[in-house]
């Protein structure tokens, strides 16, 4: 079963300039958009200033002085339905641009992937709000017919969405033939003959509506009713993935663009699904004013510990690290680019999950706690070939690799080492710290470092205190010259 599910932008030419969450209270001033010096759209606080449709721009000026005015931009509009486009191939890699600000995507393979066709018009909507954009969201057995509901829909009832053929010529008949692009040109002649729906229009001769209107008039209709094949341009993706938002205000706080941010985050999901990658390291750069004094892009560089491709962890992970950044120069762009991707691993096919998470879950654990606490932060073991434990013993940023050194396993180490060893207490000759220590291990005696001149001669034991705590205490050993003296004690480590 084929189903189109159409994304129309209705306030595209307003909201490209001033996206939805710059809200109207907080800004106070209406909007509206020029258009070979007419209003072509308006907000809402503009509308109630007395600014109409086709009103020029010196009577915008003269009755409402305090309205934003921008000429429209149809670059930006285009390139706004490009990234609408590309975020939703999250539901399908068949999305094809049409006119009039519409999005066409065909659903039909994906709907209980996304759980049906109410919970995949919801998520549809949840990344429209992301771009910050209204939208009209619509669903039918035929593109040509989704379009229509998107545009001209009463959007109540489930009008909107409809999944059978005879549903949707019932649904498309009482809308008025103006919907019908190929139709507005003879409107004239139409409304002469009386017609105000298609169903008026889809009543008179075939044969002498193609004599006077052409065949793209009936063969628009017959696509949208499902009685004609349709052909799509579905759009083609960059074989690398870079996309650029510039920001509405300055940004002075690096967590002001987040909104942006994540605008970015969901176009690169689309692709990595449509491309079926995964990602293993993103660059988000931020760009600052320019001038003779310009600054270079402040760059974020993200490594992930497993290659990913879902919106919620990217998103956390940018997130933090847009938390943790501070701004030489206010912002005035973001760009996100994909360092580096790799193919998607398929989901896994065991039957019952893995106790504890699996080796995704741990990695995200992981990429969370390094954009939380930064890559020097976030250590993990890298034992060198030595048997002083204060040299052996070296940690690096899990992010790096380093070389294995295998221990012997028959010899207990603490994973918390003192920098410097700490020297105990003697009491009744017995080392002490907060208790007596009692001795838990046979002595083990390491002495190395003659070869670089920092000897060492130690005896290491496992000891324990009253509360059952246990610690990795030595001995220093002495000569016989030394004999008299009592032995030093050193608390060198803590066992868990």
């Amino acid at each position: 079963m084929r189903v189109f599910l159409a994304v129309h932008l209705p306030k595209l030419s307003l909201e490209v300039f001033r996206p939805r969450w710059l809200s109207e209270p907080e800004h106070g001033s209406g909007s509206a958009v020029l258009e070979k010096d007419k209003v072509v759209i308006a907000n809402g606080a503009a509308r109630d200033a007395g600014v109409l449709l086709g009103m020029k721009r010196g009577g915008v000026m003269t009755l409402s002085p305090e309205t934003a005015l921008y000429e429209r931009d149809l670059i930006r509009e285009l390139t706004a339905q490009r990234e609408v486009g590309m975020a939703l191939m999250r539901f399908s890699p068949d999305v094809a641009l049409l006119d009039e600000a519409t999005v066409i995507v065909e659903v039909g393979a994906s709907l209980r992937l996304f759980g049906g066709l109410l919970s995949l018009c919801r998520q549809a909507k949840a990344i429209l709000d992301t771009f910050g954009l209204t939208a009209r969201i619509s669903a039918a057995p035929t593109g040509q017919g989704a379009w229509l509901l998107a545009k001209y829909g009463r959007g109540r009832g489930g009008a909107r969405r409809v999944l059978q053929l005879a549903s949707l010529e019932r649904v498309l008949l009482p809308l008025p033939m103006f919907a019908v692009p190929e139709i507005r040109p003879f409107a004239d002649w139409f409304t002469g003959l009386g017609c105000e729906t298609i169903a008026d229009v889809r009543r008179l001769p075939r044969a002498g509506l193609q004599r006077r209107c052409g065949e793209h008039l009936l063969d628009s209709l017959d696509r949208a009713f499902g009685t004609a094949p349709e052909l799509f341009d579905w759009l083609d993706l960059p074989p690398t993935f870079s996309a650029r938002i510039e920001l509405p205000d300055r940004l002075e706080h690096a967590d002001g663009a987040v909104f942006a941010a994540h605008r970015l985050i969901v176009q690169l999901c689309g692709w990595l699904c449509a491309k079926q990658l995964a990602v293993t390291a993103i660059t988000l750069s931020i760009e600052h004013e320019r001038g003779r004094q310009a600054l270079p892009p402040t760059l974020i560089d993200i490594a992930l510990g497993e290659p990913a491709w879902r919106e919620d962890h990217l998103m956390r992970l940018v997130k933090e690290r847009l938390h943790r950044v501070e701004l030489a120069a206010p912002a005035i762009a973001l760009r996100l680019d994909a360092s580096k991707v790799e193919s998607a691993a398929p989901e896994t096919d065991s039957l019952f999950p893995e106790p504890g998470g699996s080796p995704e879950d741990h990695a995200r654990l992981i990429e969370l706690l390094i954009a939380r606490l930064g890559d020097e932060n976030v250590l993990r073991p890298a034992p060198t070939a030595d048997y002083r434990p204060e040299v052996a013993n070296r940690w690096v940023p899990v992010s790096q690799a380093a070389q294995k050194i295998a221990l012997p396993d028959s010899l207990p180490r603490p994973t918390w080492m003192l920098a410097i060893p700490m020297r105990l207490l003697m009491r009744q000759h017995r080392p002490f710290y907060g208790s007596p220590l009692r001795m838990m291990s046979p002595a083990e005696r390491i002495e190395a470092g003659w070869f670089d001149g920092e000897l060492v001669t130690r005896d290491y034991f496992v000891a324990q205190a009253d509360d059952r705590s246990c610690y990795w205490i030595y001995r220093e050993r002495i000569s016989s010259r030394d004999a008299e003296e009592e032995p030093r004690w050193f608390l060198h480590g803590l066992f868990g």
